[in-house]
């Protein structure tokens, strides 16, 4: 549905905004995490973000709960593991100390307790995990359906007007890159937070147990890390930040030239855009560079400050046991603990980028679903069943914004089964005319009667079911030929879809292709012409059988053969139906009964063909206009 309603923007008055391609490829860093370093998009208000979240999680607060036990469960027994091995070091030690001593040497009934003790916590602690990781994903993927599903709905419920102010990309971007977002960063975050807070408390309580000179020692190299990494971030934040702004630039580049490639090769603008892309290319790549040997100096200096840590604990672990104040098995047990301990400070600063992108991707996907919908239906709404197509329009003013009034005193009266045009220069109002009818927008004052019934006082599905539309850019989907002329009514049997198949003159061309009525159309609809996709959509329309009958510039772009078969099947198309046309090409409607010509929002004249003629008025002017360069 939200792909008809923005075909149905780009029309006469539409300021639909669409998306620069610089724009749409510039949000592409949705996802969460990346390298060390790289800029994360942030929410405007985290806290409220997270709330809203929060709240939104809220009905698996019990599923949450068996995570947050099994993920605490599943980390004690990983921190209480280092000890065990070291206690199994401790006895090898010892046994072989005794056998040079002459005594039994190693107690290996002792070691095979101590050993099968380790097996059995990190079995148990495998399994807490495996368990808390299946929960968590079921959560996840249960919110992202959710989610999915209720952006699907709120979609059609917005009104037009928030289609205009909101670029297709970006629209897009909150059904599935947002919610993408949302969906991985929660799923890597909810239990890595609980395992790296719980592993940070427990690790510390461990190496304070086994020595606290040597975790003191150990914890001065926290801050000393702390302040590499702050260093190297802020040096290489300026560059990642101007590398995916240039990435935005270059792949836009890309993209312009690519749509465009006929038009710079007719102007030989080739050298200006090879010389606008080397420029922006040689930024990325500066960029680029400078980012990434700073991110790669992290790894080996950090590597470097742990590794004098170690020595440090390693020559004051060497002197306590020389001193009996530890065992060996303990300093094996403790360096564990060492290379433990930095894995979930790490994870915690990953985490913190995760929930700042979750913040902003739930930002957004709130803003959305928070948007202002359409007025809400009539609680008894009129039925539609004996309407036979009277259209009056009584003083409708109307604009886009309101500050800009396009449609001023509009008065029209259209009596059941007629043919009415409705002309104009770009501009004029024509299609916004025919929207205001269908409800796509609300009028800003006055009224629009169907049957004597204010078009208000029906359900807008039930209103939009007495109309059939026929536009000039086509809308057609990935699916067979069948599929979309049934598209406007499901239940059709192939029968009735080839019986309008016929009414629409397409029957025959449909019969020639390979798989008839099965072909597969692709996904731009490029595998048949324009007009054929024309004549489609105007058996679809035949299908539907519609009170109502519009057609929106249905034969501009297709040439004069096609424009013949189009025309003979909207003749059959129109045939005891009200309706309005909506054409430029005014010698497509000379047999119209009846003839609205606009300008500027108004109703500047109307009648008949050969009446506006004699008038020799503003219709003669732009009907004559079209045959000069003939004479």
């Amino acid at each position: 549905m939200s792909k008809i309603n923005n075909r149905l923007s780009n029309s006469d008055n539409n300021n639909d905004k669409q998306p620069k391609y610089n724009q749409r490829r510039g949000r592409g860093g949705h996802g969460p995490g990346g390298g060390m370093g790289m800029p994360v998009e942030k929410a405007k208000d985290f806290k409220g973000s997270m709330k809203k979240l929060i709240a939104h999680l809220g009905g698996y607060k019990w599923a949450f709960l068996l995570v947050f036990i099994f993920a605490i469960g599943s980390t004690i027994f990983t921190i209480i593991g280092p000890t065990i091995l070291g206690n199994a070091i401790t006895e090898i030690v010892n046994g072989l100390i005794d056998k040079i001593s002459g005594g039994k040497g190693i107690d290996f009934d002792a070691l095979r307790d101590i050993l099968l003790l380790l097996l059995g916590l990190y079995g148990l602690s495998s399994l807490l995990s495996f368990v808390q990781g299946i929960i968590t994903t079921e959560i996840v993927q249960r919110m992202s359906y959710k989610l999915r599903k209720n952006i699907l709905t709120k979609i059609h419920k917005l009104p037009m007007n928030y289609f205009d102010t909101m670029s297709h990309g970006e629209i897009l971007s909150r059904v599935t890159n947002d919610v993408d977002t949302l969906s991985h960063s929660l799923n890597q975050s909810l239990g890595q937070l609980i395992t790296s807070v719980v592993s940070i408390i427990g690790i510390l309580i461990m190496m304070f147990r086994i020595s606290i000179p040597m975790t003191l020692f150990a914890l001065l190299v926290v801050p000393i890390s702390a302040g590499v990494m702050g260093l190297v971030v802020k040096k290489s934040q300026k560059h990642f930040k101007k590398q995916q702004e240039y990435l935005g630039h270059v792949n836009g580049l890309v993209e312009e030239v690519y749509g465009g490639h006929n038009v710079i090769k007719v102007f030989n603008k080739e050298d200006e855009v090879i010389e606008d892309f080397e420029e922006k290319n040689k930024t990325l790549y500066e960029s680029g560079w400078k980012s990434q040997f700073l991110s790669g100096l992290m790894h080996p200096i950090m590597q470097f400050v742990g590794n004098i840590g170690y020595v440090g604990v390693a020559v004051l672990g060497g002197y306590l046991t020389v001193k009996g104040k530890i065992q060996i098995g303990q300093i094996q047990s403790f360096f564990q603990y060492i290379r433990n301990f930095t894995l979930p400070v790490t994870q915690l600063a990953q985490v913190a980028n995760m929930f700042q992108s979750m913040a902003a991707a739930a930002e957004r996907v709130f803003e959305f679903m928070e948007a202002e919908e359409e007025l809400a239906d009539t609680d008894s709404p009129q039925p539609t069943e004996n309407i036979r197509g009277n259209v009056e329009f009584k003083h409708v003013s109307f604009g886009y914004n309101s500050d800009k009034i396009i449609i001023n005193d509009f008065n029209a009266n259209v009596c059941d089964g007629r043919k009415v045009a409705i002309v104009g220069p770009t501009g004029a109002g024509k299609t916004t005319i025919v929207k205001l009818l269908m409800r796509f927008y609300d009028v800003t004052s006055g009224e629009i009667f169907i049957d004597g019934h204010n078009i208000k006082d029906f359900d807008r599905s039930d209103l939009r079911r007495m109309f059939g539309m026929v536009l000039q850019d086509t809308w057609l989907f990935n699916g067979s030929i069948m599929d979309n002329i049934r598209y406007s009514k499901l239940d059709a049997t192939d029968e009735e879809v080839i019986k309008a198949s016929k009414a629409a003159h397409v029957h025959h061309f449909i019969s020639t292709l390979p798989d008839g009525y099965r072909m597969i159309l692709n996904e731009e609809s490029t595998n048949i012409s324009q007009g054929q996709k024309q004549l489609l959509t105007i058996a679809r329309a035949i299908l539907a059988d519609p009170k109502i009958l519009i057609l929106d510039e249905a034969t501009s772009s297709v040439d004069t053969r096609t424009e013949v078969l189009i025309q003979k099947a909207m003749d059959s198309l129109m045939k005891g139906r009200t309706s309005f046309i909506i054409a430029h090409r005014l010698s497509t409607i000379r047999d119209a009964d009846m003839i609205l010509v606009m300008n500027e929002g108004d109703i500047v004249e109307q009648g008949n063909h050969d009446e506006l003629l004699a008038k020799d008025g503003f219709y003669a002017k732009l009907y004559n206009s079209q045959f000069d360069h003939i004479a």
